[in-house]
């Protein structure tokens, strides 16, 4: 099952709240590893990763993923990749936020400042997976599409029962685009 659902036009956040004093957003490196471990072990329901996927997080996938410190600290991480067989579409993986960044506008400046990046300069489509429970990633991808007046459709990826066998809950595609962005949009960091 495909559900289609639209989305209003607004650019007006598209780089209006980029820098919030106090708050870096940057590529990931290896010595934020460890951090990104805690942090998401500190945003249940987020299944945790191994520490060694964590830190191929922060170096294999620099270029597409993002970090978020204040005053020293990892307040946000996104993870992301481009799809090796469609590279013109960015799968997120996860979004973690520290209860301290929550509210801020946070986790949606990440998701634009990746999309501004080199790396992904000719993407034109962002997935993820989110389960059926999960409201702050839908209003989260929600404004996504319409900051960038794109498409938000959503279907079953991984089944509870085929691919879970049971254990998990349904992991729901939502695949956003094609992106319109803004004239404005720079394409760097």
């Amino acid at each position: 099952m495909v559900v289609n659902i639209m989305v209003k036009n607004s650019f007006s956040q598209v780089r209006s709240n980029r820098g919030e004093a106090g708050i870096h957003l940057r590529e990931p490196c290896a010595e934020d590893g460890a951090a990104l471990n805690q942090l998401v072990e500190a945003c249940p329901p987020l299944d945790p990763n191994s520490l060694y996927c964590n830190l191929l997080q922060c170096t294999h996938f620099r270029s597409t993923s993002i970090a978020a410190s204040e005053a020293g600290q990892l307040l946000g991480f996104i993870s992301g990749y481009l799809i090796p067989e469609s590279p013109d579409t960015l799968f997120i993986w996860q979004v973690a936020v520290a209860p301290a960044g929550r509210r801020r506008g946070l986790a949606l400046r990440m998701l634009k400042g990746i999309l501004e990046r080199p790396a992904c300069e000719r993407v034109e489509f962002v997935h993820t997976t989110v389960n059926p429970d999960n409201t702050a990633s839908r209003l989260l991808f929600g404004a996504l599409a319409r900051d960038f007046e794109a498409p938000l459709r959503e279907s079953v990826l991984f089944d509870r029962k085929t691919h879970f066998a049971g254990a998990h809950p349904d992991e729901l595609l939502l695949n956003i685009g094609p992106l319109r962005r803004p004239s404005a949009f720079s394409g760097s960091d």
